[in-house]
């Protein structure tokens, strides 16, 4: 099937009492175990309506297994302690999620997991590398600055010195990127962003192999990451609508792309849709759309950040992504707040950097109200 029809048909459990077409809701908690081949429970990521998202989420990203969590922080925290232990190390691309990176500076240590940031040059990347390294991680488009990274070549990279390989693939949706595709093990999202995409769902979600997931899983149901009926039931009718939401939000944020490479209240524009971008060809390569995340440099010699912020009608400043409205933020104040100044300042996230999430409305207005905002 292909993506759309996945979105709507893959995962649905049929009931054959009632012929409903949607997947029911499963409000038990306690479930009853005798000739029953495995006990249920939600704690154990194996209740009806946990199965339907993940057999959802499977289909998409074309992955044998999966695991549905509370956030994407559950299932990021969730991944890195069930795979590593203490005198372990982990390669991190440094241009990552600021939850992601303050989790690794704030809670490693005291586990005793070392760990090295490095850039997304796959030579950097293998440098890094130590004879105790299990996991490299990357993310790609990386959040705020779109960073592209060959997904295929740190795949390869790691295959060749057996180690495993982790992505966040929160930006690109399972509608413009499968990793899996390209040789990576772990695949992990927020859902909170794209998957929910109304702004109004709390989730996370790691696919990968059988084995893998069953590893994870250990781990996952001791520390108890899990979701409740009615929100898998909200994810999954999500779900139903994803690339055709993703679809109009790729077309609309490729367009302010090219309006705002065109203003000259702006410095610089990272969207790996354009022919500029230093990850374009691989972009090309890897990614079937190029997603409705972009971020932009003010230039703050003719347009004060926070006035230009304020000065938005139609786009709020508001925290997350990924829904069906257009918002805005300035992420060193929000996803890279953690960060010391110096940590920021190595990123390349300034107080000038603004990262649009773009929606689904009529990109003329979105337009508009920018060019406002600006002028």
């Amino acid at each position: 099937m292909n993506k759309n029809t996945q979105c709507v048909h893959s995962g649905t459990y049929l009931d054959s009492e009632t012929k409903g077409i949607n997947t029911p809701i499963f409000t038990s908690s306690s479930f009853e175990y005798l000739d029953i081949p495995e006990n249920v429970y939600p704690r154990y990521f194996n209740t009806p309506n946990q199965k339907t998202v993940i057999d959802k989420l499977c289909a998409l990203e074309n992955a044998p297994d999966g695991l549905i969590f509370s956030s994407g922080m559950a299932a990021i925290s969730t991944v890195i302690f069930s795979l590593l232990k203490s005198g372990d190390h982990i390669v991190l691309q440094r241009d990552i999620y600021g939850g992601t990176h303050h989790f690794a500076t704030a809670d490693f240590d005291r586990f005793g997991i070392e760990f090295s940031f490095v850039s997304s040059n796959l030579d950097e990347i293998e440098n890094a590398v130590r004879h105790n390294t299990r996991i490299i991680y990357i993310e790609t488009p990386s959040n705020p600055l779109l960073v592209i990274t060959d997904i295929a070549a740190v795949a390869q990279l790691a295959k060749s010195i057996n180690i495993l390989t982790a992505i966040d693939n929160t930006f690109a949706s399972p509608i413009n990127q499968n990793p899996l595709d390209f040789g990576i093990d772990i695949v992990i999202h927020s859902g909170t962003k794209y998957i929910g995409g109304h702004s109004d769902i709390c989730c996370g979600a790691v696919l990968a192999s059988k084995n893998l997931i069953a590893k994870i899983k250990g781990f996952a149901a001791n520390s108890g990451g899990n979701l409740n009926a009615m929100t898998c039931y909200l994810i999954e009718r999500s779900l139903k609508t994803l690339g055709i939401r993703v679809e109009k939000q790729n077309k609309n944020a490729l367009e302010i792309a090219r309006y705002l490479l065109t203003n000259a209240f702006i410095r610089k524009v990272n969207y790996p849709g354009l022919e500029n971008h230093a990850g374009f060809d691989i972009a090309c390569k890897q990614m079937r759309a190029f997603g409705g995340m972009l971020s932009f440099e003010l230039d703050d010699q003719k347009i004060d950040p926070h006035r230009f912020l304020r000065n938005l009608n139609l786009i709020r400043p508001a925290l997350s992504l990924g829904g069906v409205e257009t918002i805005i933020c300035a992420p060193v104040a929000t996803s890279h707040a953690k960060l010391t100044d110096e940590q920021r300042a190595e990123l390349g996230v300034t107080e000038s950097l603004m990262r649009l999430s773009v929606g689904i409305e009529d990109v003329d207005d979105l337009v508009a109200d920018i060019e406002q905002a600006l002028t």
